[in-house]
């Protein structure tokens, strides 16, 4: 009995890790996304300027967030709004987890 229990636990948690990897957006796509992102946040998301945040190595929930909360106009940043409006689910997934990836 005990066997099984692990058995099932083990197929539970397999099943909950590939949806949690399924729902993670693709760093790659990110990356030629970013390309609108560079002159406030630098080329690999460590901005030059001190008034614009690095977002190298930002957990990507915390970074999808953001851009969401932007995109539906919860955070203001007119800047950051124009942007945002013009991304995707995908997009801000993608721009997330390529974020995410960068030392």
């Amino acid at each position: 009995m005990l066997k099984k229990g692990l058995l099932i636990s083990s197929i539970v948690a397999s099943l909950f890790s590939a949806g949690a990897s399924l729902a993670a957006g693709d760093a790659a796509a990110g990356k030629t996304k970013a390309a609108t992102c560079v002159g406030c946040h630098g080329a690999a998301g460590i901005s030059a300027i001190p008034m614009f945040p690095n977002l190298a190595g930002q957990k990507s929930a915390y970074t999808a967030k953001q851009l969401k909360a932007f995109k539906n106009k919860t955070r203001v940043d007119p800047t950051m709004a124009g942007i945002a409006a013009g991304l995707s689910d995908a997009d801000i997934e993608n721009l997330a987890a390529y974020y995410e990836s960068l030392k």
